[in-house]
């Protein structure tokens, strides 16, 4: 009897998966991908040996090489259950993504081998020819994709470990694959391509067995992750919205007739670019991911992805894209959220607004540090959820949440921002873009991206703070040469003084010389004992309000607008240094002045109660952002004069009042005016 090539191709497959079963039942089977790849070769082994057989005596019935077939297949889908944790046999307890993938494809792999025994020991047809060929096709897919997922969910450790056996069980079902597909475009199977089997499967005997001696070296494992289920269910999803659209455009050329071609390539292409547009969705995007996450896993999150994706985005900022808004941003993807705003804790210890996202109202406050919020997040350290606290304020000690927050569209999270048990900022997050259900795992995972958003911004906090004082620094050393030529002023001064006494000529002008020239001497020295010793204290004294700005008003009262001042009825006594208070009010009246038109109004007035006075110097002029008021009004070296001005004055007047126990606020509007408020501690008041 001659001896075909078929017979000679199956019987080297049948032979390489023997030797290969025997060498791991020898060596291997400690771990369940051993034995899941032992059954599978020898499975392989049987199956290619019923088709040897078949090329000789063809008396092997088509159901018996047929079933073999699927087991072979089924062996083989055992081997990547193994790699991705999944059981053989659908075992609830493993979690649903694996109850359910190991469940619908056994049991389709089931419903084909019944199909088959039932038309082999009935004789009747139950399936048509090309039914039985679309099948075998899917389940070649089936094994392709599950191959697909099972490399792409392996780290790259593991996937020099599996990379011989991908390749070896690719070729398996990638040539059947292409051997079915040619036969269902055919509606015959090519001979050429039957006989060859079994040659090609033993071609991937040999990197199977590479794979069980390099796992001495390095384990085979594998994860399921919730990112496979997520682009399994896509790839289903749309191979079924796919078939659909198929079947619409083929009935579509067919009833539709001498419009049915075009109408059916406008058919597939509306589908297609809808299918696009589906998939690229954000919202439809997280809604699957939320169904998942609710529907197939106890943990909703991959824990080292999230921190690296955290960790990468608060590495990344600009100008731009600055640390505060990137902190919005990390903390609303966490939760499928695309609206916030964060407050930071300032200088006066209470919070403002540093940024805000997609926000519709975006105006903000600032929080005062002794409010029911911040006390309550700096005392729990809890997650607000204000949809609950809608519902039930008793559930948050019915605290009083702001107004600017609770205007917002829909506000839903509160999350403090905390760094060594203190209070140091908090973030709110606006309803997302797909409802999401939140239990412990969400609220952990908030609070540990939260400090870690924290400790960067301390640390760029920290930063700023460090460079202002390099800059204070480099003024310092620019004031040393100041030094000489203030002394060589004061000296000639001086001796203008001693030598007026002797010459004077006119009394009533050179008394009054001196007396300026005197006080011009005073000044300098005060500014020369300041640069050398700037931490020296200055000398407090009780010094009368009314007094000191009637002075302002006197040095200011020839500049344009000539400013109005509304001069308090009663002595108020404030205790502090006269030229440092007079200084204080001085610099922040000229800044209104220089806003101001000429034709403009600048106004001085003071309020006063039993323990504080108020002084409002209130102006019409150019008026300033909300933006600029909280990011560089009290900045250091922050001007909007250019280069005639260091941008330090009002900075240095609310560091003096700060200093006494007192306080600088401002409120302003582009193009309508600015009102700075003074707040000074009374030390007493006379009628």
């Amino acid at each position: 009897m001659a001896l075909s090539f078929s017979f000679i191709s199956h019987s080297i497959g049948a032979l390489a998966f023997a030797l290969l079963a025997l060498y791991i039942l020898s060596r291997y089977l400690r771990r369940v991908t051993d034995k899941a790849l032992f059954v599978a070769s020898a499975a392989s082994a049987a199956w290619m040996t019923i088709l040897a057989f078949q090329s000789l005596y063809h008396e092997i019935p088509f159901y018996v090489r047929y079933v073999a077939e699927l087991t072979r297949n089924a062996a083989w889908f055992g081997v990547m259950f193994a790699l991705l944790g999944i059981h053989y046999l659908p075992n609830p307890a493993l979690g649903k993504p694996r109850f359910v993938t190991s469940a619908s494809i056994m049991l389709f792999v089931s419903v084909l081998v019944i199909i088959t025994l039932a038309e082999g020991l009935t004789g009747n047809d139950y399936v048509s020819g090309s039914t039985m060929l679309i099948l075998q096709v899917a389940v070649s897919l089936v094994g392709l994709l599950l191959l697909e997922q099972t490399w792409r969910n392996a780290h790259a450790y593991s996937r020099s470990g599996i990379k011989y056996l991908t390749i070896g069980i690719a070729s398996l079902f990638g040539y059947d694959f292409f051997m079915y597909t040619d036969a269902l475009l055919f509606q015959h199977l090519s001979t050429p391509l039957w006989e060859t089997r079994g040659a090609i499967n033993a071609l991937a005997a040999p990197f199977i067995a590479l794979t069980m001696i390099n796992s001495r070296k390095q384990p085979i494992g594998m994860h399921v992750s919730r990112q496979m289920v997520f682009h399994t269910t896509t790839l289903v999803i749309a191979g079924v919205y796919l078939l659909f659209i198929s079947a619409g455009g083929y009935y579509i050329s067919l009833f539709g007739g001498t419009w049915g071609e075009a109408l059916r390539v406008l058919f597939i292409f509306a589908g297609l670019l809808m299918l696009v547009v589906l998939i690229s969705s954000p919202a439809i995007r997280a809604r699957i991911m939320v169904f998942i996450s609710k529907n197939f896993f106890d943990y909703k999150y991959d824990y080292r992805d999230e921190w690296i994706k955290s960790t990468n985005a608060l590495r990344n900022t600009s100008d731009q894209n600055p640390l505060p808004l990137q902190s919005i941003r990390v903390l609303g993807e966490l939760v499928r959220c695309q609206q916030g705003a964060i407050w930071s804790m300032n200088e006066d210890g209470h919070f403002s607004p540093k940024a805000r996202l997609n926000l519709k109202d975006p105006k903000l406050e600032n929080i005062d540090a002794n409010s029911d919020l911040a006390l309550f997040c700096d005392t729990t350290d809890w997650i607000i959820n204000l949809h609950e606290y809608m519902l039930d304020p008793t559930k948050y000690n019915l605290i009083e949440i702001p107004e600017c927050i609770l205007k917002q569209e829909d506000p839903w999270l509160i999350i403090p921002l905390r760094m060594n048990e203190r209070l140091v900022g908090m973030v709110l997050l606006c309803q997302p873009i797909a409802d999401l259900d939140l239990n412990w795992e969400n609220y952990d995972l908030l609070r540990i991206v939260a400090q870690q958003a924290c400790s960067y911004l301390e640390q760029s906090d920290s930063q700023e703070k460090l460079a202002e004082a390099r800059q204070f620094e480099a003024v310092s050393k620019t004031s040393a040469f100041l030094i000489h030529d203030i002394k060589t002023i004061i000296a000639q001064l001086s001796l203008l003084v001693k030598n007026a006494e002797r010459h004077k000529q006119n009394p009533a002008f050179v008394d009054d010389m001196i007396r300026t020239t005197q006080h011009t001497v005073e000044k300098m020295d005060h500014l020369l004992k300041q640069i050398r010793n700037p931490e020296r204290e200055e000398q407090s004294d009780n010094v009368e309000l009314g007094e000191v700005l009637l002075e302002v008003y006197q040095e200011h009262k020839a500049s344009s607008p000539v400013p109005i001042l509304e001069a308090p009825d009663r002595r108020i006594w404030i205790e502090g240094s006269r030229d440092q208070i007079k200084s204080a009010i001085g610099h922040i009246v000229q800044n209104a002045i220089d806003a101001t038109d000429k034709e403009g109004e600048v106004s001085i007035a003071t309020k006063t109660t039993s323990d504080a006075a108020f002084i409002f110097i209130q102006d019409n002029g150019v008026g300033m952002s909300e933006e600029y008021m909280n990011e560089q009004l009290f900045k250091p070296f922050k001007s909007t004069k250019g280069l005639t001005g260091m941008g330090i004055g009002v900075y240095q007047s609310r560091e003096y009042v700060r200093k006494i126990g007192g306080s600088i606020s401002v409120t302003s509007q582009l193009g309508v005016g600015t009102c700075f408020t003074i707040k000074l501690p009374v030390h007493k008041i006379e009628r």
